[in-house]
């Protein structure tokens, strides 16, 4: 079992795809309304070796002597892997080591304003930054970002990054109705996503309980409005598609194992990855399958969210 490797994930993006975690659980820049992984608890916007480079050469040492090639290696987890100082020391160590995979790096891009942040990730082949809102007090209501983290300095680093990257940029934008789906906030974005030049954008919106309570998701029409109204090249939406939730998790015995667990108590998200030893990534993964054959659903309580069997009591 790897501390800092989990995977290989299937991901209807990326394929089989090795996560590489940099941040200890939940370090992060922001504190987004809706994050499936749960509150930041460490909100900060310090860059440092969170965790050791050596220790993280090690495990891909040891995973690629004794499995096969995976589909990507995708530096994701808990937190914001940029906050980690070294990761453009690890990304060159994974090109020498496996110069045939492609790496992809999913970011919330926040820290894009840095030049040393950029240049990091320059050998990456996809980078996935997200970006919900374009106004301050939007950006402040659905991202909740550390002290001193502006919105126009965000999207300033974002639009440099376009400058200097070589490769793909896979914008993400969470809809959130409530928040940033106000058509003055959506025209902004557009001008924005226009100047960031991405060759993809991505609508999402939310698929299980966030950190706040009664957060609701918006509609395929709502967002399929927003890729009408938009008229740009290259907008999807990955939302809830049918491709997302065909896509099957690898591993019968963990979804039995998470099945036998909440047939008898509701667990939340990291109860099931104690229990199963799994990265919550990978649970996560499992629970979109699950939900999406109507075998779990999510409760929210006021100690947190809870999967339990349709019927069931948290």
């Amino acid at each position: 079992m790897y501390k800092y490797l989990f995977g290989p994930v299937p991901s209807r993006r990326l394929g089989m795809s090795l996560g590489v975690d940099l941040a200890p659980k939940k370090v992060c820049s922001l504190n987004c309304v809706y994050c499936e992984v749960g509150k930041t608890t460490k909100l900060t916007l310090d860059r440092k070796e969170y965790i050791r480079a050596d220790k993280v050469k090690a495990e891909l040492e040891s995973y690629f002597a004794t499995n096969p090639d995976p589909d990507f290696i995708t530096f994701s987890g808990y937190g914001e892997p940029t906050l980690n100082s070294a990761i453009g020391e690890i990304l060159t160590f994974i090109k020498q080591l496996r110069p045939n995979i492609p790496v992809a790096v999913l970011t919330n891009g926040t820290l894009f304003s840095d030049k040393a942040v950029r240049s990091s990730l320059l050998r990456a082949d996809v980078v996935l930054p997200s970006l919900d809102a374009v106004s301050e007090e939007v950006f402040r209501k659905i991202n909740c970002p550390a002290d001193n983290l502006k919105a126009a300095d965000y999207i300033q680093g974002l639009i440099d990054f376009r400058t200097e990257y070589n490769g793909k940029i896979w914008l993400e934008v969470f809809i959130l109705p409530g928040y940033n789906d106000s058509p003055g906030e959506l025209a902004r974005l557009k001008e924005v996503i226009i100047k960031i030049a991405p060759d993809s954008v991505q609508l999402n919106t939310l698929d299980r309980p966030g950190t706040v309570m009664n957060l609701q998701p918006a509609s395929h029409q709502e967002l399929q409005r927003i890729v009408d109204d938009w008229n740009l090249p290259n907008v999807q939406i990955i939302a809830s598609s049918k491709e997302r939730k065909k896509n099957q998790s690898y591993r019968t015995d963990v979804e039995a194992a998470i099945m036998e667990t909440i047939s008898r108590r509701p667990c939340t998200l990291d109860d099931l990855a104690n229990i199963t030893g799994l990265h919550v990534n990978e649970i996560n993964k499992y629970l979109d399958v699950l939900s999406a054959a109507h075998k779990i659903e999510a409760v929210e309580q006021e100690r947190g969210v809870f999967y339990q069997v349709p019927g069931g009591r948290a």
